[in-house]
């Protein structure tokens, strides 16, 4: 059997388990393997956007960072005096304490969306999907390592 063969069937059945453990929990029913093979039957989930996000569950979503600490995740505008790109959206991310009791620091993306307006560059901020926001923590914290071993 060609290795290519195998990861898909390793795919296949991780996709199968993983929509059996959502079934099993209740959840919205989503075609895993549809959407990963790049299909159309099924509807993503309203909450895959920062936008939807925030709709569905009525608070910013939280994140584990690559370092393993635990942040949440708030949008902020700026204008540029460009007038090619007037406002920029940035995201900041707040780190919790261990305990979710106390704010132990940030780490800031680099610009994410643009607008004409500041509340065009925080819609365009908004429709990025969770795993776009994730990328960006990632990013703004490998840079604040690089910026604290100098």
């Amino acid at each position: 059997m060609a290795e290519d063969d195998i990861l898909d069937r390793l795919r296949d059945r991780a996709l199968q388990d993983a929509a059996r453990s959502a079934r099993d929990l209740g959840e919205e029913s989503v075609d895993l393997l549809d959407l990963a093979r790049g299909g159309t039957q099924a509807q993503a989930p309203a909450d895959q956007t920062l936008g939807g996000y925030v709709a569905v569950h009525d608070r910013p979503p939280a994140f584990e960072g690559s370092d393993g600490e635990a942040y949440s995740v708030a949008i902020e505008v700026e204008e540029t005096g460009d007038p090619g790109r007037p406002f920029v959206a940035f995201l900041v991310f707040v780190r919790w304490a261990a305990t979710g009791a106390g704010i132990m620091g940030h780490v800031e993306s680099d610009d994410v969306a643009a607008g004409d307006t500041g509340e065009g560059a925080v819609a365009a901020a908004l429709d990025l999907s969770l795993y776009q926001i994730k990328a960006a923590l990632d990013r703004a914290i490998e840079r604040r390592n690089e910026e604290h071993a100098r």
